[in-house]
């Protein structure tokens, strides 16, 4: 796995024209090393191709001034991908470990069912309100955590 991004991280952060162009060198390198030993054995017909080749690797030097380097769109869709997961990640790490309930209350985002219990739970108190302590109790077991742990307790109750 790291080996496949280790790969895909060469061939996209390599530059096309670069490659371009470290190929067109390496040709005209071994294209004087071949002429060289044209020149050495004395055969005429290395030496011209040689050139011939020296002379179309250098054209290709030449023309690389007027090409632009282009991000593919699949890079493009990978990097958006990859911030995308990243955004997730961040975002669920928040909220397993707490500190998005914490940023929730920073910023004044309360649940509405933990608002209404709030507004019966002040209720209760006021003794000029008709509402009880069954209400608020009835509101607070919509809360699945709460009701598991209503049960248990009034099942501990029980048993002494």
């Amino acid at each position: 796995m790291i080996r496949v991004a280790l790969v895909l991280l060469l061939l996209a952060g390599c530059s096309p024209v670069q490659r371009i162009a470290a190929n067109a060198a390496s040709i005209r390198d071994e294209a004087q090393a071949l002429e060289a030993h044209g020149v050495e054995v004395g055969d005429p017909v290395v030496v011209a191709s040689a050139s011939r080749i020296q002379a179309l690797a250098g054209g290709i030097q030449g023309d690389l001034g007027g090409i632009q380097d282009r991000t593919p769109s699949w890079v493009t869709a990978v990097v958006y991908g990859g911030v995308a997961v990243v955004a997730v990640a961040v975002v669920v790490v928040l909220w397993q470990t707490g500190l998005g309930t914490a940023v929730r209350v920073a910023i004044g985002w309360l649940p509405r069912k933990k608002v209404a219990a709030a507004q019966l739970a002040a209720d209760t108190l006021d003794s000029s309100r008709p509402e009880g302590d069954r209400e608020l109790v009835a509101v607070l077991r919509t809360d699945p955590e709460f009701d598991l742990a209503y049960r248990r307790a009034k099942q501990q109750r029980k048993a002494t």
